[in-house]
């Protein structure tokens, strides 16, 4: 055997060596790029994701499907995850008009702004709120109900125009022209006002309305249709200047509709009084709407902790804080600064301006990417206007990681951070952003096993073309020490095995 090797690695020249170094460096650095693109695609390894997938169960490995005691409540009872309710998209309270704004950008960019996944959620939100049971189907809400699922919005405007032809007093025809034909705040506004007072019409003309609000069931359409106009008229006011009066029409909106607050108006009511500055009574919304069995939201908590910030940010200091300690008020903006991280870590790097902002996706995940954007698209102004307030944002928000345990199997205020944020806001968050992610993935080992390989590899490889003869050397002097535990190996078969069986092994 001894005398075989020997001829073998004598017999190879120093091409060779060079051939297969440079090939074995090829091969691991075309891995290591699928890997990477797939991580980055998937995030996950996909030689990980394949080795549990398919021969974990043919090596009879079992995965357990419990997921009790891995992640605890805040009061720390074990309970299986509820990732089905975690992720779960809600309406951006905040959306801005698809023709005055969103269309705005890609004209400019020629970048969409959203995406076909957060579109179709909108599109069946209309669906939902405007067009009712479809047993009872008008033939002009037939062809609205088709105009929500367009695709294109021509085909979408058309479709309008078709409702408005066999209807004059169509209001959801209206409701999508100002929505997205109307290419400024005054020009969708008009055709709101317009859809107003055919929807006022319509709500009031069979019924009073204490006897509509008892029949939710039969006028629920025409009461849906009708807060969604008002809201959205609300909104045009902000945006044109008209704070005051948006603030007015919210307020009235809520005391309408007291049973419609899944809505979340009082989310375009705080960032109105934040405009007019009029911060008594932002805490006397928070103090309503900030209660522990209602559902938070990074508005809520960011604005909590603005207010509390602004009471102390303009004469904090960082070394006079590390000298004499924190104040209680300091001490109490500070916690609430943790609590608003901790619901959604994301919102600090946009707030710092460390990360880029984009136009706001007319949906939104809580505690993720797309909630985080959202909020500081509308809400950094408002805390740069606090005196500051940005300053003590950015020397104590990272601080909260140490509060928070890690791995992430409990909270510190609130439920563990979910997991499956970072799916749910690739879907609704355009490609040419990069979406944030908590916690930060570190690399899987098959990638950086990979990437060891590939440049231990690509190492030989040069350097076996710059020095053949002495690299030929080293793989021979490499081959013979692997070889030479099987070469003892043999020798001590061949003691204990007699000789005829191994001539009859060999003619084999």
């Amino acid at each position: 055997v001894d005398h075989t090797e020997c001829m073998f690695l004598n017999t190879l020249t120093p091409k060779f060596y060079v051939a297969l170094t440079g090939t074995s460096s090829l091969i691991s650095g075309l891995i290591l790029i699928f890997e990477w693109w797939y991580f980055r695609k998937y995030g996950t390894s996909f030689i990980e994701q394949v080795s549990v997938s398919h021969l974990r169960p043919l090596l009879g490995g079992v995965e357990s499907s419990s997921t009790t005691g891995l992640f605890s409540s805040v009061n720390g009872d074990a309970e299986p995850r509820p990732s089905v309710s975690e992720c779960k998209v809600w309406r951006n309270p905040l959306n801005l008009f698809r023709g005055a704004e969103y269309n705005r950008y890609t004209w400019v960019t020629g970048k969409e702004p959203l995406t076909y996944y957060d579109m179709n959620l909108s599109a069946q939100d209309h669906q939902t709120f405007f067009t009712g049971d479809t047993q009872q189907l008008r033939p002009e809400d037939a062809v609205m109900q088709k105009a929500w699922r367009e695709r294109n919005p021509q085909a979408r405007i058309r479709a309008a125009y078709q409702a408005i032809e066999i209807n004059h007093q169509c209001a959801a025809a209206y409701v999508l022209l100002a929505e997205e034909e109307a290419t400024t705040i005054t020009e969708a506004e008009r055709l709101f006002k317009k859809a107003l007072s055919i929807g006022k019409d319509g709500f009031y003309s069979t019924k009073k309305a204490h006897e509509i609000f008892s029949l939710c069931n039969t006028a629920g359409k025409d009461i849906n249709l009708l807060v969604y106009i008002k809201r959205r008229l609300a909104m045009c006011a902000r945006k044109l200047g008209r704070i005051k009066e948006a603030v007015k029409m919210m307020r009235d909106l809520m005391k309408e509709f007291p049973l419609l607050g899944m809505l979340n108006i009082h989310e375009n009511l705080l960032e109105a009084l934040l405009e007019l500055q009029a911060y008594a009574d932002v805490q006397a919304v928070l103090a309503k709407y900030d209660d522990i069995s209602l559902p938070k939201s990074a508005t809520i908590c960011y604005t909590s902790a603005l207010l509390k910030a602004r009471a102390v940010s303009d004469k904090f200091s960082p070394e006079a804080a590390s000298r004499r300690g924190l104040s209680t008020a300091e001490m109490n903006a500070v916690e609430a600064i943790h609590r608003a991280v901790e619901f959604n870590p994301h919102v600090p790097k946009y707030l710092l301006e460390m990360k880029s902002l984009i136009l706001p996706p007319e949906h939104i995940l809580k505690r993720g990417d797309s909630e985080a954007v959202a909020y500081a698209f509308f809400h950094l102004q408002h805390w740069k206007r606090a005196e500051g307030a940005l300053n003590l944002l950015h020397c104590t928000w990272e601080g909260t990681f140490r509060i928070i345990p890690y791995p992430l199997e409990k909270g510190h205020l609130f439920y563990p951070y979910p997991g499956c944020t970072e799916t749910a806001d690739r879907e609704l968050l355009p490609s040419f952003h990069e979406v944030s992610v908590y916690p930060k993935k570190e690399l899987p080992f098959f990638i950086l096993f990979t990437a060891g390989l590939c440049s231990f590899t690509a190492m030989l490889a040069m350097l076996t073309h710059q020095f053949p003869e002495l690299m030929g050397v080293f793989a021979k002097a490499f081959f013979s020490t692997l070889f030479a535990p099987l070469g003892f190996f043999a020798d001590k078969m061949e003691s204990f095995m007699p000789s005829s069986f191994w001539h009859q092994l060999t003619r084999i």
